[in-house]
């Protein structure tokens, strides 16, 4: 509890005392959770679905993917977010940090560096600043996430300077990091790791964004360095049809310099049907031919490609019904099958989101 101890005290110095009730600051109590039931054709003795995705990863059973508690605080020249977390994200993404972290979905204070501009450095476990999925699925227009995102970071930790322009339109970013998704730096990494992130509203149906990653994710001995570039565009054609497309691309440097890359291109297409129903289709294809990321010891490594077809139907305004299947498509054998080898996979999941 040490840590949870520690965060509580740290935020509630930063907190104005005599301003909370005031008009300026706000003090907000929030929730989300979501449960999924979810069905993997290769019937999985372990109920796990494939090493490579970490949500919804349980097999045939009723299971939380992701609950939480959240507590936010806002004032002129100060912000804070506490949110602590329970389901089998947190299990499978948080399984290389301590149990006690693991309960942290997000935890950071920030302070306003300028009166005339917006301008604030924040510090602490953040969302990640990549990607145009989260581990929250009411901000995706999927049940279930692409290999993309499951393959880089959900959250980071460390220092965050942000800059907004006055018409809201333009975001800047630059990260101080811990590493590639990690609250704890592992040991043997001593490295810091670095982030840039631009956001770009040039209309209000549009946001175009590029975000990096420059760091490591492995110990000082091996000198290795990742070089990671995320790019996306958002584009709400009308009020019933909307594009999402990005493309991602890696590399790590070995011992002799030489890069290992790899790369994803997604699309997702949503059809807004009326105000509670709607259908949304994602293709994929993810290449890490050398098995940098995802390692299947096979001889040409993890080349797959996805496809996924999902429906969503609201019943109230807080409750969502989700279901979603999808399949996977690989160059190698890589899924287990009856016992036997086989180059796809077909899955299904059945969402509730409150």
């Amino acid at each position: 509890m040490k840590y949870l101890t520690i965060l509580f005290i740290g935020v509630w110095s930063f907190i104005p005392k005599k301003s909370i009730g005031q008009d300026s600051t706000s003090l907000t109590f929030s929730g989300y959770c979501e449960l999924y039931y979810s069905f993997d054709f290769d019937h999985p003795e372990t109920h796990e679905k494939p090493f490579f995705l970490y949500n919804h990863k349980r097999h045939n059973e009723v299971n939380l993917n992701l609950a939480y508690a959240k507590v936010k605080y806002t004032a002129a020249k100060v912000r804070s977010n506490l949110a602590l977390m329970a389901g089998t994200y947190a299990q499978y993404n948080l399984l290389a940090e301590p149990k006690m972290l693991q309960l942290i979905y997000e935890a950071n204070i920030g302070l306003k560096l300028s009166h005339k501009h917006n301008v604030w450095i924040d510090a602490g476990i953040m969302p990640s600043h990549i990607g145009f999925e989260s581990a929250v699925g009411a901000d995706c227009w999927t049940a279930s996430r692409s290999i993309l995102a499951e393959n880089s970071p959900y959250y980071e930790t460390g220092i965050k300077l942000t800059s907004t322009n006055k018409a809201g339109k333009l975001f800047v970013s630059v990260l101080f990091l811990n590493g590639w998704q990690h609250i704890q730096r592992p040991t043997g990494i001593n490295n810091p790791s670095f982030g840039f992130q631009l956001n770009y509203r040039p209309k209000d149906n549009l946001t175009l964004n590029y975000s990096n990653f420059i760091g490591t994710d492995k110990p000082d001995t091996t000198h290795a360095w990742r070089n990671y570039h995320n790019l996306y565009a958002i584009y709400q054609i009308n009020k019933s049809w909307g594009i999402i497309g990005g493309f991602d691309f890696g590399g790590d440097k070995n011992l002799n310099n030489e890069y290992s890359w790899w790369y994803s291109p997604v699309v997702i297409i949503r059809r807004i049907v009326n105000n509670s129903s709607s259908i949304a289709f994602r293709s994929e294809y993810f290449n890490d031919e050398k098995q940098v990321l995802l390692q299947t010891n096979t001889s040409n490594g993890f080349q797959t490609f996805g496809l996924s077809l999902n429906y969503d139907y609201s019943v109230t305004k807080d409750a969502l019904i989700r279901v979603e299947g999808k399949g996977y498509f690989s160059k190698d054998k890589i899924y287990k099958q009856n016992k036997a080898n086989n180059n796809y996979s077909i899955l299904l999941v059945v969402s509730l989101r409150l």
